[in-house]
Order: structure tokens, then C-alpha cells, then sequence
């Protein structure tokens, strides 16, 4: 988790018109960010952070997630400190953007109406410290009740395009063609044997290639 602790220390921030992540019920913030991981496909990793109102967490890496719940005491403060995070967002204006695709961290805050917030290393000093503090700690988030998640279902999202070495069949019941246009739900008993989260999959049908990825989904979570 300690990767990208540094890029957050050096983080600016750039107010996002819409929600562009997917809802999860419940959630007070969450915290995504592009996996490091050589040949990894970001549109198929976990969030990196997410805390729910009543406490539950979720951490996630590459492919995988772990959960545990915070005490009450535990909740409240780091509550109060989401909630000064969001304070000095709002209050600090919208810093001009670097005209560049740099954007490493997205920061969602739900509570109050949704803020979606990127943050970018191109630009430390428009950066709210109140909320790079946040999202330092966040991203190396750990705690003791943190224990492996299985989710209980995936979001299949595919692309064409192909990736080097060999591909293997598509084995889902629906046709390839109708995750190009959307994510699908499909149940964790049918991704067994897949490459889950951001490590993708390579798929052959007819003549074409295709890059599946199966990212796991939160109670509750739709694609």
C-alpha cells in the first residue's frame, strides 16, 4: 500500500463534474487509484479505500480486498476527519487544472451530496492539507480486523484489443458483445479459474482478441 504514498503527499486536487465510480450504498468515502502492477488494466481494480457508515472498511490492492470494522471511537474520529478533509475542499476553491492526464488518486465523499475530487502530483501547492493528509493515511490504510473479502460477485468489463501470448475460450453463458457495451454482474462461482481485479484475461472468439477483467464488487454494489 505504501506505493503511492509519496504521489499523495505531492497531490493537488481537481473538483470532477459527476460521479464517475460506481455507487456503493453506504459508503462515507472511497479512495481508488491505478495499480503499479506491470500489465495490469486499472478499469478492473478495487477501490484502494472504503469506509462505510457503520464502520465496515474495505482495503483493496491489485486484485484483491481485505474488511474489517472499526471500533466506535475509531469511527467517530476518523469521521471528524473526513468530514475537515471535505470542508477544506469545498472551501478552498477549484485549483486550475494541469491540462494533462496526470490524475493518480480519485477521492469520492458521499455524505452531504457526492464529491468526486482527482488528485494530481503536478500540482502539491493547490493542494487542501487537511485532505492530502487524509488520503495519505488512507491509501496505507491497515488495522487488525482487516481479513480476506470474497465477494460474492464480480463486474465483468471487456475490451477489444489483444495482449501478447496466447488467450484462452470465453466460457461465460452471455455473449462476449454484451460486456463491450456495459459491465455484467456475473456470481464469484462463475469467475473460478479467472484472473480476478486488475489482472486481466485474454479471450479469443472467432478471429478476435479481447481483454476480460473481473473486478470484485461490495455488498451492495452495482457495475
Amino acid at each position: 500500500m505504501s506505493t503511492w504514498r509519496t504521489a499523495a503527499i505531492l497531490a493537488s486536487v481537481v473538483l470532477a463534474a459527476s460521479v464517475a465510480v460506481a455507487e456503493i450504498e453506504g459508503a462515507l468515502v472511497v479512495v481508488e487509484s491505478a495499480p503499479g502492477t506491470p500489465g495490469s488494466e486499472p478499469w478492473g481494480a478495487p477501490p484502494r479505500f472504503v469506509l462505510l457508515k457503520d464502520g465496515q472498511v474495505f482495503v483493496g490492492g491489485t486484485s484483491r480486498l481485505e474488511t474489517g470494522r472499526l471500533e466506535k471511537g475509531e469511527l467517530q474520529a476518523l469521521r471528524k476527519r473526513i468530514d475537515a478533509a471535505r470542508k477544506a475542499l469545498e472551501q478552498g476553491g477549484r485549483p486550475s487544472p494541469s491540462g494533462e492526464d496526470r490524475a493518480i488518486v480519485r477521492v469520492r465523499f458521499s455524505e452531504e451530496g457526492p464529491t468526486e475530487t482527482t488528485l494530481d502530483p503536478a500540482m502539491a501547492s493547490a493542494a487542501p492539507q487537511p485532505l492530502v493528509a487524509l488520503v495519505t493515511e488512507l491509501l496505507r490504510f491497515d488495522h487488525p480486523s482487516l481479513a480476506p473479502y470474497a465477494p460474492s460477485s464480480y463486474a465483468l468489463a471487456v475490451r477489444e484489443r489483444g495482449l501478447v501470448g496466447g488467450c484462452r475460450p470465453w466460457t461465460f453463458t452471455f455473449p462476449i458483445e454484451r460486456a463491450l457495451a456495459t459491465p455484467v454482474n456475473v456470481p464469484a462461482t462463475d469467475a473460478i479459474g479467472w484472473p480476478t481485479g486488475a489482472m486481466p484475461a485474454s479471450v479469443c472468439v472467432g478471429d478476435k482478441r479481447f481483454v476480460v477483467t473481473l473486478r470484485p464488487l461490495l455488498p451492495g454494489e452495482q457495475p
